[in-house]
């Protein structure tokens, strides 16, 4: 920084703010999906509760195997969606029933969503099982989702990450199936049956479809890693068949629908029940696309991941007292050519990192007559950063402690440099718009 305060580089003082460098990631499936978090919200921007607990999932249902389980507010919208749609179809089943169909249908609804969840409980335990950590489930318009902090390690695990969710959904199908031999049909009980062995039949197979970001998607992407020992080209062809799917979703669900190929009643293209289909699929589709164009950025991101490395990107320093005068605290910076400041106590050990922000608020004719120490920020637990932390590693360490500078040092205990944040975004933004 020259004596003004402001950095040497005028690129240094373009503030672009990425949504939150993310770590590794695949996004949200459709119905019933397994999502490793991908934009996980920084602490800064978290909702928290009285107890200190994050809010911004929904409502807190509850901790199976220590993993917090949302229900979005979306959920409501697609359980009542659901409870008047099953009521309509029970009307004509078990006419008997009268208004308490309804009560029958919001069962379905609860029910079915139960059995989402145990899909996702599935990819939990599986992720557990091979120690990537889970930081919530949460239940939304359109099924679940488990938010897995870590990419698999090898394409093995990453294919039986993705199939024990399908495979849970198949069970519990056959489960249902079993229960409807024992009970009567045409009864309340063994209508629910029927619906809830269709349903987990419908996530089951939607699920397997080979095409990111679905179940089946992150298996054919193991399945090409496994082949080619690239995980991004494995990531790169998923990819694309999950948008060839969006666009096979987007077209044939109509038509099918239209010409009674699904075992249902010819639609006209004009009526009502072909107009909703015609929604439900761009829908779908909308969603499938998406998250195969968001898989293929947050491959991106993983391989650029390395760049971002703290030692290359660490401003030099120089250590000045708690009582120099902010004006000739940057005067040595400039004669040293660092770009940064270190409160250091008489013996020479670290306090505090001079935030850039409060220097460039300082005016120039006062720099003589403020102390540097009223500019600084105290080094914390978290503050001093290793000069060795790169890629995932050194963005999560920056998570876990949020702050404007970190002071960043050697493995001795040296002091390499301060650490801006805003450089770390730059370096992210910049490493993401780079051509593949």
């Amino acid at each position: 920084m020259d004596e003004s305060g402001k950095p040497q580089d005028p690129e240094e003082s373009a503030h672009h703010r990425p949504p939150n460098p993310p770590g590794p990631s695949d996004p949200a499936r459709a119905t019933g999906r397994t999502r490793p978090s991908g934009n996980r919200p920084s602490p800064q921007r978290q909702a928290k509760d009285g107890q200190g607990r994050r809010t911004g999932g929904g409502i807190l249902m509850g901790r199976p195997f220590g993993v917090p389980v949302y229900v979005a507010p979306s959920w409501f919208i697609v359980a009542a969606l659901i409870t008047w749609v099953f009521g309509g179809q029970l009307e004509r089943i078990l006419p008997e029933l009268g208004a308490a169909r309804y009560l029958v249908s919001l069962f379905f609804a609860v029910a079915f969503y139960a059995s989402v969840l145990v899909h996702e409980l599935a990819h939990t335990i599986a992720a557990l099982r091979f120690k990537l950590p889970v930081r919530r489930i949460q239940l939304q318009f359109f099924g679940g989702v488990s938010e897995i902090e870590k990419e698999s390690e090898t394409p093995g695990r990453e294919f039986v990450l993705a199939f024990v969710g399908p495979l849970l959904s198949l069970v519990l199908a056959g489960v249902f199936y079993g229960g409807m031999k024992l009970v009567e049909p045409g009864t309340v009980p063994g209508v629910l049956l029927a619906g809830l062995m269709i349903s987990n039949m419908i996530v089951a197979v939607f699920n397997l479809l080979p095409g990111l970001p679905l179940d089946g998607g992150r298996m054919l992407r193991a399945v090409v890693w496994k082949i080619t020992g690239k995980p991004m080209t494995g990531t790169v062809a998923a990819a694309w068949v999950g948008r060839a799917l969006a666009m096979a979703v987007l077209i044939g669900l109509p038509l099918l629908t239209h010409t009674g190929a699904l075992g249902n009643a010819p639609t006209d293209l004009g009526g009502a029940d072909s107009i909703t289909d015609a929604l439900l699929a761009a829908i779908l589709a909308a969603i499938i696309w998406t998250g195969a164009g968001n898989s293929l950025r947050m491959a991106r991101l993983r391989e650029r991941l390395p760049d971002l490395q703290a030692r290359t990107l660490t401003r030099r320093a120089v250590p000045v007292e708690a009582d120099t005068p902010l004006s000739e605290a940057l005067r040595r910076a400039n004669d040293a050519g660092a770009r940064a400041l270190v409160v250091v106590d008489r013996v020479g050990r670290p306090t505090a990192v001079v935030r850039e922000n409060a220097i460039v608020g300082v005016p120039e004719h006062r720099r003589p007559w403020v102390a540097v120490s009223g500019l600084a920020q105290d080094l914390k637990d978290g503050m001093r950063v290793s000069a060795e932390l790169a890629g995932e590693d050194l963005l999560d360490y920056l998570r876990a402690t949020p702050a404007t500078e970190y002071l960043v040092v050697e493995e001795t205990g040296e002091i390499y440099g301060v650490l801006s944040t805003a450089d770390v975004e730059r370096a992210f933004v910049a490493a993401m718009a780079r051509p593949s």
